[in-house]
């Protein structure tokens, strides 16, 4: 299948200076949009869409059917090309033979560089445009289009040459930058013809900057078809006629005007696609499938190992970069920070039984080891809100029930290697081909939305505990100061009440966190700086955050703020209840028998928890467009991390799952955008730092947080809100369902140009977005009830909803528009 090359196209005009000698200019050039130089000031105006004459295309189209046309030109230099076409115009009779030496002579001061802007600040972007997309020139480069135009007295009539060579080449001093080159199109004529060069110029040069014209250019054997392709793109262009109507209206109606004839095109290349022989386009190779069943018992986690493992070894070369350190420094303490949270909240809903060293314990050993031995490593493994969830309700169910908790966990873990095992021997994980997007978004947003509800939930318990108070004067009521200890930590909570400023303080540090964060994340894809300094700022974006506002409430005295609480040592939360082995029939041995066996039905639960959220995540993660190269393995991970969960529960240490906000935030840290793009283009993603040393790092850390827990205690747990909330924002960005929420406060003619705005009616568009919703509504209220033990279910009715009732409301294309499962291969898998 042939690859199109990206095109930079540049604008040279034959120019007389104030000397009256001729000399070539640059005057204007394309990569996306156009860009002109400013007559008064000699510089780059700003990139804008090209706005053509009629007159001007059809001028073209008349000069490109009587002129030369030289395909795949076997020439190398410019002195090569020009004598080739030159003779060209001699045998299509376009000037005479006693003109050869004039126009040899006008082509030929090219190679003198053409003069371009004193001030050029994209030059140096052009040249890393160039070095990063050529370098596989068999899969993807930049070309240069360049056009010359230019009014000559020596000549009777126009005459033009279309050039393509038969490789692109570099021209020595022709251009600005080292580009090599594959179109010329040159135009000369005399100065009293009918017709205005320079626009004709602009006209060829819009035309070659057009994706499907300079396809059409590479593709052309003849004349012809160059000619067909300025019909295709005439008929979706707009004229129109004199008016002095003006505004938005008129903005509106042509937008969607084009965008109409932009979509008849579509279906029109829809239809030839469909005709075409199968064979130009090869079948998806099957190994290529991560899904695919192999019809062998445990024969998807072999083909996982066989398919990840061989790139082991790059996994520990591809670590090799500053963005992997402070990606290692940002995600420990993504991942410190809930280990903390939750760990707390889990003593509170167990008594102690579980808290914050099992927490962190558990985190560290099965992130180092699936970080060492998964498929994705990119996945961080933690503790989720919906496990909490149902470990407070098994534990309510057990002392209710008068069972040993820890016990019964042990048996559901027990039944949890049973069940994975027999899962990933007949292949249970192609289930997964029917998780669509839209269960994807739904749970992505709930996750999401958990952490933002977390941070701001916290705040304010915060500011119950130290509500403000009036600065009309002190109530003699009011605790004093706190002062600190002499060993430096501050007192206790429990003496700190009331103090109206720690309200305040922890807000500061929670925004500044966030904001710090967030700006940084953007000042990365800023006009600021050079490029590396900027790139470094932003990769240790998160890093600089936390150490300003640690380092901000240190300078602060007098104010008490809430640190982290990390356990000292290596023991269990509550030594005089348990102890680190879990013994499985209790500790007096008289665990009943029944229960045993009927731990299988809460284990089915934490199974479906762990299945949805760590295949969720993983299809989140490697989903098309963030370009991963190296693969998932879905049966290999899910079979590691069960297993891990169900050997932790012997020694009391909780489950985990793949953790869906750090995960997605671990993959946008280690996310390399591209350095150059076309003024007015957004930046896209180049690579991701596909690699299994951060998050071993990561895991290594979480475990020597108690080790280091003198150090941490100083860390303000504002700090730590702020990371929530960072991470809970970012994970939005990329949630299609995010964007639709948007739209439904937008007027229509402000809506984006994507594919499922374009191709499917607003309103029904704001039927599916208010149904997810609806689903999104449903499970936050399910999970906050005390019908939490049915999230699981809950969350896995929302395929068959999907999949039954929305395909009996809207029509096979518009569910395919703005819902369809992606998978990590070179197509969509419509369900």
């Amino acid at each position: 299948m042939y690859v199109f090359s990206q095109v930079f196209v540049e604008l040279n005009e034959l120019l007389m200076d104030k000397n009256q000698e001729m000399h070539w200019k640059e005057t204007a050039r394309w990569i996306k949009f156009e860009e002109d130089v400013e007559e008064e000031t000699e510089r780059w105006g700003k990139p804008h869409v090209a706005s053509l004459s009629f007159r001007s295309l059809l001028e073209l189209r008349k000069t490109i059917s009587h002129g030369a046309v030289l395909l795949d030109l076997d020439q190398k230099t410019l002195p090569g090309i020009a004598h080739q076409v030159v003779e060209q115009m001699i045998i299509s009779d376009q000037i005479r033979a006693q003109d050869r030496a004039n126009v040899l002579r006008a082509l030929s001061n090219h190679i003198a560089a053409p003069e371009a802007p004193a001030t050029d600040p994209l030059i140096g972007g052009l040249r890393n445009f160039e070095s990063r997309m050529s370098v596989d020139s068999d899969r993807n480069e930049v070309l240069c289009a360049l056009k010359s135009v230019c009014s000559v007295d020596f000549l009777d009539q126009p005459t033009m040459a279309f050039v393509r060579l038969q490789e692109a080449v570099l021209l020595e001093s022709v251009l600005e930058v080292p580009i090599p080159v594959r179109f010329l199109f040159v135009l000369l004529g005399p100065p009293n013809a009918n017709i205005d060069y320079h626009q004709i110029g602009r006209s060829i040069s819009t035309l070659m900057s057009d994706k499907h014209f300079h396809e059409a250019a590479y593709l052309a054997d003849e004349r012809q078809d160059l000619l067909t392709a300025i019909n295709s793109f005439l008929d979706c262009s707009i004229v129109l006629p004199p008016s002095e109507v003006g505004g938005d209206e008129l903005l509106h109606s042509i937008a969607r005007f084009q965008r109409e004839m932009l979509h008849k095109r579509h279906e029109q290349e829809v239809k030839l696609q469909a005709k075409e022989p199968k064979t130009l386009h090869p079948p998806l190779k099957p190994e290529d499938d991560p899904l695919r069943r192999t019809g062998r018992l445990f024969g998807g986690v072999i083909r996982d190992a066989r398919r990840r493992y061989p790139k082991y070894i790059s996994d520990f070369k591809d670590a090799l970069s500053p963005q992997c350190m402070a990606t290692v420094i940002f995600i420990y303490f993504a991942a410190l920070s809930p280990a903390i949270t939750f760990g707390g909240l889990l003593g509170e809903k167990t008594d102690g039984l579980i808290g914050v060293s099992e927490l962190i314990i558990s985190t560290a050993v099965q992130g180092m080891v699936f970080c060492l031995l998964g498929a994705q490593p990119l996945l961080v493994v933690g503790f989720s809100g919906p496990l909490l969830v149902f470990e407070e309700s098994f534990y309510s169910f057990c002392r209710s029930s008068e069972i040993e908790y820890l016990t019964g966990r042990l048996w559901i873990g027990i039944w949890l290697i049973i069940i994975v095992v027999l899962t990933v021997a007949f292949e249970g994980s192609f289930l997964v081909r029917f998780v669509t997007r839209f269960t994807q978004e739904i749970f992505s947003f709930l996750i999401s939305l958990i952490f933002i509800y977390e941070t701001f939930f916290k705040l304010g318990k915060i500011f119950m505990d130290h509500p403000l108070r009036s600065c009309s004067g002190r109530e003699e009521n009011d605790t004093a100061l706190p002062t600190p200890t002499s060993d430096g930590r501050s007192p206790d909570a429990s003496q700190t009440l009331n103090q109206p400023n720690t309200a305040l303080l922890s807000l500061v540090l929670t925004a500044g966190t966030f904001f710090i964060a967030f700006y940084l994340r953007k000042f990365k894809n800023s006009a600021f700086f050079p490029g590396t300094l900027r790139r470094a700022i932003g990769d240790f974006g998160v890093p600089i955050a936390i150490s300003t506002m640690v380092l901000l409430d240190y300078s602060i005295k007098d104010t008490y703020t809430q640190k982290l609480s990390v356990p000292d040592g290596f023991s269990v939360t509550s030594p005089d209840k348990r102890g680190w082995l879990i013994h499985p029939l209790g500790s007096d041995g008289q665990f009943p028998i029944w229960m045993m066996v009927a731990s299988i039905l809460p284990a089915l639960l934490v199974y479906i928890l762990i299945f949805m959220e760590t295949q969720i995540t993983t299809l989140i993660v490697s989903k098309k467009d963030r370009m991963l190269v190296k693969g998932s393995g879905f049966h290999l991970d899910l079979l590691i991390i069960v297993v891990g969960g169900g050997v932790s529960a012997l020694f009391g240490l909780p489950w985990l799952t793949g953790a869906t906000v750090r995960s997605v935030t671990h993959a946008n840290s280690l996310t390399v955008m591209s350095k150059a793009v076309a003024p007015g283009d957004k930046p896209r993603i180049q690579e991701v730092k596909e690699q299994r040393v951060t998050g071993f790092l990561v895991a290594l850390l979480v475990g020597l947080s108690i080790v280091i827990g003198d150090v941490l205690r100083q860390v303000p747990i504002a700090v730590l809100f702020g990371i929530f909330l960072y991470m809970g924002v970012m994970s939005l960005n990329g949630i299609q369902l995010t964007e639709r929420m948007m739209l439904l406060f937008m007027p229509p003619k402000y809506h984006p140009d994507h594919t499922y705005v374009r191709k499917v009616r607003t309103l029904r568009m704001h039927l599916f977005t208010c149904l997810q919703l609806v689903c999104l509504a449903v499970l936050w209220a399910v999970m906050s009830t005390s019908a939490s033990l049915a999230f699981p279910f809950v969350l896995v009715l929302t395929v068959p909803f999907r999949r039954f009732l929305l395909s009996r409301i809207f029509t096979h294309r518009e569910i395919q528009c703005v819902s369809v499962s992606f998978l990590f291969v070179d197509r969509e898998i419509d369900l």
